[in-house]
């Protein structure tokens, strides 16, 4: 027998899957899912098939080079569920897992058939990373990482996405870890509040951007008493001094946070334990804007009616002058009450702007990182409360240059994306343990 039979398989429905599993009759099969062409380095398929014997992996992936740039992909978790996770172009797999996984193919995807192949595969065996640059490619999407993330929003997009769901449920629901739809209840009366909602505003180095977001957040009309925290993570740039012209008035609270590392979700945590937060506690970036003078008073509205401990908006993708930027408007409607919090694990995020029902949120806590503290915080409400949307516009995302995830270095990208597997493989875990008692 062969030891090694290619395919290009940049088409992905389930017969496309099969049509190559019928072909395959080596004792590992290489999909290469590129429409462009791939070359091994000196010696990469024999060590790729080197590695995988020693480590009787169902599937084998490597770094590779995108032209002659190095192109480092992450290791794979139990938590790297997202259809988009990056393996490069090239799959090893072993063909006796893949033709076991495709006999038990029980759905006729148009879209998911390779992805469904995956994480069949991925209850079959190990999933082994190579960290070594094996082959050539050229990846022809050059769009930086911040207009990427939105793909999964994308209208166009619909179809795919609701076959992806519905693979990545079945997998869940194989590995113990989807949610049947039912939730704690929340007593949105339980303790006692200095104001009704709170604004929080982290910042660090946006001189040019937070007196924007101050405004917007001051403007607001609202039929109960309401309040802003800016926190300030130790800004050079002359934020503070931006900030100290907004401190005349007395529902502006400042903190400024000592030396030290805090991350996005330390300066939440700051706001959130703070004697004046409020009974919800309301997102705004110091980038952006909210869309309109009643988004505070629409989000507490959203809380007592859908009754909720977190409730999601959405925003429009501008530049600095408000000028729409694609994708446009993100609304998450892929969002279901039933299924949403075992989508969640899929996709990269929940949307935005966040509001959180603050006894809970105390109770949680923010990671103290940079990147992803949102997310860690949604999935873990999702467990086991219900999460509200609002699909009107709340506010208005603005992207610029200095903005934290524009268009990031595959390294740092590389490290958000594993740290955002390691939150799907906690969560997946916990649930797994909730489903078992």
């Amino acid at each position: 027998m062969n030891r090694v039979k290619i395919f290009n398989l940049s088409a992905c429905s389930t017969a496309d899957v099969r049509n190559v599993a019928g072909q395959a009759d080596s004792e590992y099969t290489i999909l290469y899912t590129r429409p462009t062409e791939f070359r091994f380095v000196e010696f990469g398929l024999e060590r790729l098939l080197q590695v995988a014997d020693s480590t009787a992996a169902v599937i084998a992936y490597a770094d590779h080079f995108n032209g002659e740039s190095p192109c480092p992909v992450v290791p794979y978790q139990k938590g790297s569920v997202r259809d988009d996770f990056d393996f490069g172009g090239l799959l090893l797999i072993r063909t006796s897992a893949m033709k076991e996984a495709v006999s038990e193919m029980d759905v006729q995807y148009r879209y998911a058939g390779l992805y469904d192949l995956r994480l069949r595969l991925s209850r079959k065996g190990k999933i082994v990373h190579v960290g070594e640059f094996l082959y050539y490619e050229l990846d022809t999407d050059t769009r930086l990482s911040g207009e990427k993330q939105f793909d999964y929003v994308n209208p166009r997009n619909r179809e795919v996405q609701i076959e992806m769901e519905a693979a990545c449920t079945a997998h869940l629901k194989a590995i113990g870890a989807w949610l049947k739809p039912e939730f704690r209840d929340v007593d949105l009366s339980e303790g006692s509040f200095p104001v009704e909602a709170s604004v929080i505003i982290p910042c660090k180095n946006r001189a040019g951007t937070i007196g924007d977001a101050l405004r917007s957040a001051l403007s607001q009309k609202t039929s109960f008493p309401y309040n802003v925290f800016v926190v300030d993570d130790n800004s050079d740039d002359g934020t503070v001094n931006v900030i100290k012209e907004f401190l005349s008035d007395p529902r502006l609270i400042y903190i400024a946070q000592p030396a030290g590392w805090h991350g996005i979700g330390g300066n939440w945590n700051a706001a959130v334990h703070h004697p004046q937060c409020g009974r919800f506690a309301l997102q705004l970036d110091s980038d952006d804007i909210y869309s309109s003078e009643n988004t505070v008073q629409q989000f507490v509205d959203a809380f007592r009616e859908q009754n909720c401990a977190m409730v999601v908006g959405s925003y429009e993708i501008t530049d600095l002058s408000l000028q729409p930027l694609p994708p446009g408007k993100v609304d998450h409607r892929e969002w279901t009450p039933d299924n949403g919090r075992n989508n969640a694990l899929r996709i990269n995020g929940l949307g935005a702007p966040r509001g959180f029902w603050t006894p809970l949120l105390r109770k949680i806590g923010f990671p103290p990182t940079k990147y992803g503290e949102d997310y860690a915080v949604g999935l873990r409400i999702s467990r086991e409360y219900r999460i509200g949307r609002i699909y009107d516009t709340l506010y208005y995302c603005r992207r610029w240059g200095g903005n934290s995830d524009s268009a990031l270095p595959q390294e740092t990208l590389n490290r958000y994306n594993f740290y955002k597997d390691s939150l799907r493989t906690w969560e997946i875990e916990a649930r797994i343990a909730q489903n078992s008692k």
